[in-house]
């Protein structure tokens, strides 16, 4: 089964479920914490540098390469999650939005084949 990301398509009216809301405030509390981590690494650095610890452009390339690890990471842990919540849909055997499209796409087929049958009754 692939995700809406994975096939491109998009249902603007479905509405989310309960697990994708409590996903969501996983992640956004996931997102509060590593923004209120950089904060703080960011004022320790500062103070590093008031200090005379560490130069400007050390504080600077550290807190640089602090991002990018968070960037790195974070790309990790989405596909983590995406692949987890994957792997839950299928034990669940949630139908995908692909699944869903595949079956209207054969159950309008079917009616075409339907309403032809019964004109040729006629």
């Amino acid at each position: 089964m692939k995700n809406e990301n994975e096939t491109g398509d998009e249902n603007k009216s479905h509405e989310p479920g309960p697990m994708y809301e409590v996903s969501r405030r996983i992640l956004l509390a996931a997102i509060g914490a590593v923004a209120y981590a950089q904060d703080e690494v960011e004022v320790f650095v500062d103070r590093l540098v008031e200090r005379g610890e560490i130069a400007e452009k050390e504080g600077k390339q550290l807190v640089t390469e602090m991002l990018e690890k968070r960037s790195e990471k974070k790309r990790a842990i989405e596909s983590q999650v995406n692949k987890r919540l994957l792997e839950t849909m299928e034990r669940l055997n949630v139908p995908t939005k692909k699944d869903i499209d595949d079956l209207s796409a054969k159950i309008t087929a079917l009616t075409k084949k339907v309403d032809e049958m019964r004109k040729a009754k006629e």
